[in-house]
């Protein structure tokens, strides 16, 4: 599988710009799903990231651009529609981490997917921690970190997983347009 073979492809185009917007929308219904499942782990902040499938599919198929193209959009939407303002602002502190980090592994070619996931998980729950602590003017909030910390690796696997099996099951095709 020739994973970073497609991402760095071209300029955009209609089909391309077509399938971001679909993967947006993908993620969005993910972030959904995830939203209105009755899973709750007693843990505040934790949550499984199923929209991160999404984004690491087009980060690996069509590049960081519209990676983080399909990042914000569904963000952005998800606040507008789920989450308020606040919300928003946490998750897109989170995911603009979450993302730099994972586009930074991913382009050092160390990292397998599930590598690259693991560390957005883990980064995800740090950008949000950072915002808390902005807002509530302390760092005695980053002690509730190692309880993220485990819980954004866990995800990261889990999604790094089902991130994997897409990539590879999920004709090459769809992305050379």
């Amino acid at each position: 599988m020739s994973d970073r073979s497609h991402a760095s492809g071209g300029g955009f185009s209609a089909y391309r710009i077509t399938l971001t917007a679909m993967l947006a929308g993908l993620a969005l219904i993910f972030s959904y799903i995830e939203a209105i499942l009755p899973f709750q782990p007693g843990i505040p902040g934790v949550k499984l990231g199923l929209a991160n499938l999404v984004v690491l599919v087009a980060l690996y198929r069509l590049g960081p651009r519209y990676a983080i193209a399909v990042n914000v959009v569904r963000v952005l939407m998800a606040g507008l529609l789920f989450t308020g303002l606040f919300g928003m602002v946490y998750s897109m502190a989170g995911s603009l981490v979450s993302f730099l980090v994972m586009y930074l592994c991913f382009r050092s070619g160390l990292f397998s997917v599930i590598g690259v996931s693991l560390a957005g998980g883990v980064a995800h729950n740090f950008g949000q921690l950072l915002v808390a602590a902005f807002i509530v003017s302390t760092a005695r909030i980053f002690l509730y970190f190692p309880v993220l910390l485990f819980s954004g690796m866990a995800a990261g696997i889990v999604v790094g997983i089902g991130a994997y099996i897409l990539i590879g099951r999920i004709p090459d095709q769809i992305f050379r347009r």
